[in-house]
């Protein structure tokens, strides 16, 4: 039922995930239900994505994380209806902790939104509790079974 992903989540926003290189990339067209100001969407919202996509890069290190710390810096803003790109990579990994930054581009190719954090790996005896939680009964390896199949 995760927000951003959880294609069961009905008020949910339903974005795909994919790697590139080192990087992971989610793409997303805002609708006027996403916005704050007239035309613009929700700053809560794109840090969200943001967020999202930056703690998937611990997916590139088979590792899962929750947010620890996260910096935002709105350089403009992110209009309705155009697609954009968020892409996210890690800048440095510790036992366990990752660092990793991101950055929202609109469809020019311009960057609109920058973050960084510190991501906590989650502890081996939550994942099965998350997991669970997060994508229903069959967890992470039906998840991810069932994107297989989608592609």
């Amino acid at each position: 039922m995760c927000f951003v992903c959880g294609r069961e989540n009905p008020i949910g926003l339903h974005v795909p995930f994919f790697v590139d290189g080192d990087a992971v990339v989610a793409e997303f067209v805002p609708q006027p239900e996403h916005q704050g100001y007239p035309g613009m969407m929700h700053g809560g919202l794109v840090t969200t994505l943001l967020d999202e996509t930056i703690g998937r890069a611990s997916f590139l290190r088979d590792m899962w994380t929750m947010t620890g710390r996260l910096e935002v810096r709105f350089r403009r803003p992110v209009p309705i209806g155009e697609k954009i790109t968020v892409v996210a990579r890690i800048t440095r990994l510790r036992h366990n902790l990752m660092e990793a930054e991101g950055e929202v581009r609109l469809a020019d190719g311009s960057v609109a939104v920058e973050g960084r954090g510190l991501y906590l790996k989650v502890p081996d005896e939550q994942l099965q509790e998350l997991g669970t939680a997060a994508f229903g009964p069959g967890g992470l390896a039906a998840y991810l079974a069932e994107r297989k199949e989608d592609e």
